[in-house]
């Protein structure tokens, strides 16, 4: 019969769907051209029919397709700089090719972008679901992403993910370690230079440093929100140097930025660390190779991204619900960091 499921053709749908075969052929291949409600008629009349392209047959039958998604608000030159997710995302590739899936990963602008993302993705069904990052407080994509049923894990606090399952590290116990290290050794003005204050974990952290530097009565520290690269960290690296009560010692947010804080501090005249204390966030090769090597706050980024990929797909499977605290990024001292000028250690 020539409305057999076997039968059907391409030609069948579109004349159901009211649309040109060109247009289920966009829709099926996920691109721009048709509405998300034509799309939705072109999907609807395939399943009726039982009609399903060769690529696309698992992805009607069930949400079960083997790709998680991935977008990131971030600057292509920066993501290709910044060390932390390039180890992140080899890490929930790790878990990803264990079981033969892939990471579908796209750069957006805005948040607007990023939530029209992942709704076109899984009601197109192109995702089994998806890793939220950057969380911002009262973060948008909480309330227009919670009622998609799409699976997702958020990296981030849980005071900042709703009620979506969290993976996260405990960033303030790592800054009050940083800032109690730096006290230790005699540094009464400490510096931060932190990421877009905008983002939690930023706010998390700046609330931190505060808090440490007013509980161990250290003089009011200065701190600068930045985008992570390295000429916005030496620009504001840049500021706090020429201060009228310049510190001593500067916490980074990264690595990149506490390399390009160094290199402000040479064209200045100053010597790290005699003159000059630093600490960036997420111990990288970079660190290690830059002179002198850079004290750090390490975690094992790439375990992060693994737990993160195995926790999504106990989410995707109905196996998990809550949250997953990661170790606490811990400190390691190297050549960047010495007691403050005039002092020594205590």
């Amino acid at each position: 019969m020539s409305g057999s499921p076997e039968r059907v053709t391409i030609k069948d749908v579109a004349a159901r769907a009211g649309v040109s075969k060109g247009a289920v052929s966009l829709a099926f291949n996920h691109k721009p051209g048709v509405s998300e409600a034509t799309r939705e008629r072109i999907f609807a009349v395939a399943r009726e029919l039982g009609w399903t392209p060769s690529a696309t047959a698992r992805s009607l039958s069930s949400r079960r397709v083997d790709i998680i998604g991935l977008a990131l608000c971030r600057p292509a030159r920066l993501l290709g700089l910044e060390p932390f997710y390039m180890d992140f995302i080899s890490g929930i590739e790790s878990v990803l090719a264990e079981r033969s899936c892939s990471l579908l990963l796209r750069l957006v602008r805005d948040l607007d972008e990023e939530i029209a993302l992942y709704k076109e993705w899984w009601r197109g069904r192109m995702i089994a679901g998806a890793i939220l990052v950057d969380f911002r407080e009262d973060d948008p994509r909480v309330p227009s992403l919670q009622g998609l049923g799409m699976p997702v894990v958020a990296v981030g606090h849980p005071s900042l993910t709703g009620p979506f399952p969290a993976v996260w590290t405990d960033d303030a116990s790592a800054v009050t370690e940083a800032v109690r290290y730096l006290a230790a050794l005699g540094h009464r003005r400490i510096a931060r230079v932190g990421g877009p204050a905008d983002l939690g974990h930023s706010v998390i952290r700046a609330r931190a440093f505060a808090d440490t530097v007013r509980d161990l009565g250290l003089e009011e520290a200065p701190q600068v929100g930045t985008g992570f690269d390295e000429k916005e960290g030496a620009r504001a690296t840049r500021t706090l140097l020429l201060g009228a009560d310049r510190p001593t010692a500067i916490v980074y947010d990264n690595d990149i930025m506490a390399v390009a804080g160094a290199g402000v501090a040479a064209e200045m005249g100053l010597t790290v660390p005699d003159d000059l204390s630093l600490v960036a966030w997420d111990d990288s090769q970079l660190c290690r190779i830059t002179h002198p090597t850079l004290s750090a706050m390490s975690h094992d980024v790439h375990h992060f991204g693994a737990e993160v990929a195995r926790v999504l797909f106990d989410v995707v499977a109905g196996m998990h619900t809550g949250g997953h605290q990661v170790p606490t990024p811990s400190l390691i001292p190297r050549g960047s960091t010495a007691p403050a000028p005039g002092a020594g250690p205590s």
